[in-house]
């Protein structure tokens, strides 16, 4: 079975086109018109080995804040349809990565239960144009609509495109681990019966 899903998202602030495939390659096509945001869905595509393909038009005539917080949501959206009733999923993913002088842990659990935790510190306020601030806002975002606990813990770093680097791609490989079909799995993995 095909684990894709299509999310479309319109408000006052924003109209969004999400469609990822979990089973992917890493096939990536964006246009959010937030550059950065562009270069760290890139990212989280080729070290998830999801395709992913994001059309955003937003109020970047205001800020890039709602433009990023929507499309963290239809992120989260689409990797909950996708992961269906969650048959013979690995369920849990953690992966500690460096990235140059960085190193950042990011946890997940796809137990359908939202919950977030971000402990970390972004020294600069900005990253070119990108408001640093809103690495947390999307991560927040996808954490509260993919009803997953997600858990991101800088343990040092210095650079805030780093940290930012790290964060977006330890999420794309602990989600990946999380996603993937484990073939000692039969069902969900949950004694409850259902995730």
């Amino acid at each position: 079975m095909k684990r894709a899903a299509t999310v479309e998202r319109t408000t006052k602030e924003t109209k969004i086109e999400l469609t990822i495939d979990l089973d992917g390659t890493g096939v990536i096509s964006t246009a959010t018109g937030v550059g950065f945001l562009d270069h760290m869905l890139e990212l989280f595509a080729k070290h998830g080995g999801f395709d992913l393909k994001v059309q955003a038009d937003g109020d970047l005539h205001v800020d890039s804040h709602h433009t990023t917080e929507d499309v963290g949501i239809c992120l989260g959206e689409a990797v909950a349809r996708a992961l269906g009733d969650k048959q013979g999923i690995r369920r849990y993913g953690s992966v500690t990565l460096p990235m140059d002088e960085t190193l950042v842990t990011t946890a997940v659990d796809l137990g359908g239960r939202a919950y977030f935790e971000f402990r970390v510190d972004l020294p600069a306020e900005k990253i070119g144009d990108f408001d640093s601030e809103l690495v947390r806002e999307f991560c927040h975002a996808f954490a509260q609509n993919a009803h997953c606990n997600l858990h991101v813990l800088q343990h040092h770093g210095r650079n805030t495109h780093h940290i930012a680097e790290a964060i977006f791609k330890s999420l794309a490989r602990a989600l990946r681990m999380a996603c993937e079909i484990d073939p000692r799995q039969t069902g969900v993995p949950s004694t409850k019966g259902t995730l």
